[in-house]
C-alpha cells in the first residue's frame, strides 16, 4: 500500500481505499491490517494519532472506508451509520443476471459466528435480524455475468452475499456463499461509493473508487465514471 490509497484527509477524518485482501483490523502480531497502517502512515509528532474505525468492510472486499480522528467526529460518524444517513453502494459481478431489472430484497438473516456465515431464516427466528438492499442491474457481459450495483438498506453481516447468492445470482469467487456457480477467481464486490456529512460543517460529501478486482474489468469502465 501507498498513501496514494488515502482519498482525503483532515483534522476530522480520513477516507481511504482498502484492497481485497487486507483486514480492516486483525489480532496477528505478524500482519498488517488497514488500522495500523493509518496509525503508521497519520503519525504526528507525538506518534499516538487517534483513529477510530467507523464501518468495515470483509477482508476479502474492496473498496472505501471512512475513519475518524477525534472523538468528537467518531461519535458523528458513528450517528450517521446507526441513524442510516450514511449511504455505502457497492459493485458486484454476479455469476448470473438477476430475473428483474432493478429491485429490493427483503431477507431474514443470522449469524453463525462459530463458522462466521450467515443464513437466510424465516420471520420469528430467534437471532434473525432483518436485511434489506436494493439493487440495479447496469450490464450483462458476453459470458452472461452481470455487473450489480447495490445499496444497503440494513448492515447485516455477509449481508450482500448471502442475499444476492438467496436470490440466485451469486457474486464471483464467492465460493463460501455461491458454491460451485460463483466459479474460479477472487471475491468481486467491491464499495466504490460512499456518501456522509461532514461530522463538523454538516457538507455532503461524496467519495468514490474504480474496482480494481480482474472480474470487474469485463465490463465498460464507463459505467464506473471518475476516480
Amino acid at each position: 500500500m501507498d498513501r496514494s490509497y488515502i482519498k482525503e484527509i483532515n483534522r476530522d477524518f480520513l477516507v481511504v481505499y482498502k484492497p481485497a485482501g487486507l483486514p480492516v483490523q486483525t489480532a496477528r502480531v505478524d500482519r498488517m491490517d488497514l488500522e495500523h497502517w493509518l496509525l503508521r502512515e497519520t503519525a504526528d509528532e507525538t506518534g499516538r494519532p487517534y483513529l477510530a474505525v467507523v464501518h468495515r468492510l470483509d477482508q476479502p472486499v474492496e473498496g472505501l472506508l471512512v475513519f475518524a480522528r477525534n472523538r468528537k467526529a467518531a461519535a458523528n460518524l458513528s450517528r450517521q451509520v446507526q441513524e442510516g444517513e450514511m449511504v455505502k453502494e457497492y459493485l458486484a459481478v454476479t455469476s448470473s443476471p438477476p430475473e428483474q431489472e432493478r429491485g429490493r430484497l427483503t431477507d431474514f438473516l443470522k449469524k453463525d459466528g462459530k463458522n462466521n456465515v450467515s443464513r437466510v431464516v424465516e420471520e420469528g427466528t430467534p437471532g434473525g435480524k432483518r436485511a434489506e438492499l436494493q439493487y440495479e442491474c447496469l450490464q450483462v457481459s458476453e459470458s452472461g455475468q452481470a455487473l450489480v450495483r447495490i445499496r444497503l438498506m440494513t448492515g447485516r453481516h455477509h449481508q450482500i452475499r448471502v442475499q444476492l447468492a438467496q436470490a440466485g445470482m451469486p457474486i464471483a469467487g464467492d465460493r463460501k456463499y455461491g458454491g460451485d456457480a460463483a466459479g474460479a477467481g477472487p471475491l468481486a464486490l467491491c464499495a466504490w461509493k460512499l456518501k456522509f456529512r461532514h461530522p463538523v460543517t454538516g457538507k455532503e460529501l461524496l467519495f468514490q473508487c474504480r474496482p480494481a478486482g480482474e472480474q470487474f474489468q469485463n465490463f465498460n469502465g464507463r459505467v464506473f465514471g471518475k476516480d
